[in-house]
């Protein structure tokens, strides 16, 4: 008997959400290079199917309850501007959806660090390795994974930091933890705080 890779079961999950698939093919048509849907778009989902195999009651549904952030990566167009142009784009699509579109060929620079090569790199940024997990739609319908770190953390509900966030940025893994509530939402959650 086949086992279930933690790929084939985020597929899963995100295929059986209608909502999710129809955002997917919406962030597809804009044709961008190095392009994502990432970050509580693919963690929110899969941390609501593990608690929902667990009874645990959850609050979530269809729509979103946090930013939809589309990542891609184009170093020719990295102004703010071409940014505001392509939510413009999607929220004629999706209006109610609260989209964020970022390309990360300049988000090195808020985050004070060194300039991305790409996604896969910019996700390494991120403040939490469940987090850093982004899924697209290809051409043929295939559903393709993006998670520089794996998927184990995410299914194993553990919240962890990334490298760039031991250290000096560990306390911003916290604050969010706090401030976004995960350990009330999800009572199933674990907090590895690593030094």
């Amino acid at each position: 008997m086949h086992q279930l890779t933690y790929g084939d079961r985020l597929q899963a999950v995100i295929r059986d959400d209608a909502w999710r698939m129809r955002l997917l093919a919406h962030v597809r048509a804009l044709e961008l290079p190095d392009c994502w849907i990432g970050a509580g778009f693919v963690r929110n989902a899969v941390w609501d199917h593990l608690h929902r195999q667990q009874a645990i009651p959850e609050t979530a549904g269809e729509a979103p309850d946090s930013d939809v952030d589309v990542v891609w990566f184009d170093a020719a167009r990295s102004s703010i501007a071409v940014d505001r142009d392509l939510t413009d784009r999607l929220l004629v699509l999706a209006p109610d959806v609260p989209w964020s579109v970022k390309n990360q060929a300049r988000m090195h620079c808020r985050n004070g660090d060194a300039p991305y090569a790409g996604c896969a790199d910019a996700l390494r940024h991120w403040p939490e390795t469940a987090t850093a997990v982004a899924v697209r739609l290809t051409p043929e319908d295939a559903l393709e994974i993006l998670a520089p770190f794996g998927l184990d953390d995410l299914f194993s509900r553990l919240i962890r930091p990334t490298p760039a966030f031991r250290g000096a940025k560990r306390e911003i893994l916290h604050q969010r933890v706090r401030g976004k509530r995960w350990l009330e939402r999800w009572p199933l959650l674990r907090v590895m705080d690593v030094d």
